[in-house]
């Protein structure tokens, strides 16, 4: 069954875009906004609202299926596709894959995917387009087999059917404490990001997130339910390094002394510091891990800058320059891509996270899903959006529906055997 059209429509993501490098470099915060010029080319002011650009197939049955097109919170930064125009996609999309999606068998994922995304012009597309478009060829393919999302990543990469519930890590924006109660009160099982990207966050030699790690340990003891015990995964935006120094001995230590201080948890410290290349990136992780591990640290090292593509995730995975890596899912591209990467980790016994961005949509939030069952990730991030409940809800219910029809499917296949 062929495509027979395309639709675009233009859309809202569910947060923001900001200029990390104007947030860098002291930019004031002013309730929601920052206050100053942007740095980032592309940037009219630090922060501005998240566009997205939905594209639609219709098949010759009547049925439309879609996937979302966007950028990350961050773009431009760390090696990142420059901010998302929702114009300029548009019109790119138009001319270089709308002929090639017209003229590819749906049913066929990973070879419909090949044949859309090769190079136009001699360049990759921007990784926007591929990771929209790849979602909505897994729905069309879901479609017409007949299955979910999750059973066309497992037909095409030769995975048993999934039995495994992903852990779900929520993120808290900048409303960290009442975002923080959010995430006990239902459990989350990764908590809580905590938005660490100014030095005014991070403190005078990390003082004030030492005491935020320290909080957040005690208040998951003091209202979680009993025999609740999170991970803890904090995201520090390389503040670690401006704040100390780039040396990896240091960076280790002040990781080792954090992690003493919340005796019993796991935890997870996510870009710990940003080395200016991914090659530095990989070189000065493979150490801190190194170090970690041969402490006996509690500790866990995160990549996400600098890691961007799914050639990137395999150097720092053969690298083993982190305990677990990022998997970026709007900077890898292809979502066929992320379930490579998650592969690409498994083979080489690091964890495999399926993130994303608060940019993205309800749409590739469950796409994002599919791909983290199938693979049997080691956590998915909840999304879109910073306000906890409703990413968690989107996340959450969509694996407990698509891990609830995975069961039927098994007994099924049980009874016809």
């Amino acid at each position: 069954m062929q495509i027979k059209d395309i639709l675009l429509a233009p859309g809202s993501g569910a947060f923001f875009y900001d200029d990390q490098a104007a947030i860098r470099a002291g930019a004031i915060q002013d309730s929601l906004i920052y206050l100053g010029e942007p740095i980032t080319p592309g940037f009219t002011s630090i922060r501005v609202p998240a566009a997205s650009l939905s594209i639609g197939l219709a098949l010759t049955d009547g049925t439309v299926v879609w996937g979302d097109m966007m950028g990350v919170q961050y773009s431009g930064a760390g090696g990142r596709d420059p901010l998302f125009e929702t114009a300029q996609i548009s019109d790119l999309a138009s001319r270089a894959v709308v002929p090639r999606l017209l003229d590819v068998d749906a049913s066929r994922y990973l070879d419909a995917c090949a044949k859309v995304f090769k190079p136009f012009q001699r360049k990759r597309l921007p990784l926007a387009i591929e990771y929209g478009v790849s979602q909505a060829l897994l729905r069309a393919a879901a479609h017409l087999h007949r299955t979910t999302m999750a059973e066309v990543v497992c037909g095409e990469f030769n995975l048993p059917l999934p039995t495994r519930r992903v852990p779900i890590y929520c993120q808290s924006g900048d409303a960290r404490e009442i975002n923080v109660d959010k995430m006990i009160l239902k459990a989350v099982d990764v908590l809580p990001h905590g938005l660490i990207n100014s030095r005014q966050k991070f403190g005078v030699d990390g003082q004030t997130f030492r005491e935020f790690v320290k909080w957040v340990a005690s208040r998951t003891r003091q209202i979680g339910r009993p025999g609740y015990h999170p991970v803890l995964h904090f995201d520090v935006y390389g503040c670690i390094g401006f704040e100390i120094g780039l040396e990896p001995q240091q960076i280790a230590d002040f990781i080792c002394k954090l992690a003493e201080t919340v005796p019993g948890f796991t935890l997870n410290v996510e870009s710990p510091a940003d080395f200016g290349s991914t090659q530095a990136q990989v070189e000065n992780y493979a150490k801190i891990v190194s170090i970690l591990d041969n402490r006996g640290s509690s500790a866990h090292i995160v990549v996400d800058e600098r890691c961007n593509t799914l050639e990137d995730i395999r150097l720092f995975a053969e690298a083993k320059a982190a305990h677990l890596i990022q998997i970026k899912t709007p900077d890898v591209g292809s979502i066929a891509d992320t379930a490579r990467a998650v592969l690409i980790c498994k083979e080489n016994q690091v964890g495999a996270y399926v993130g994303g961005s608060c940019t993205e949509t309800d749409l590739s939030a469950q796409a994002s899903v599919h791909v983290s069952v199938a693979t049997q990730a080691d956590m998915m991030l909840a999304k879109p959006g910073m306000g906890v409940d409703e990413a968690f809800s989107i996340v959450g219910n969509e694996q407990n529906r698509l891990l609830a029809t995975l069961t039927r499917r098994r007994a099924q296949n049980e009874n016809v055997g």
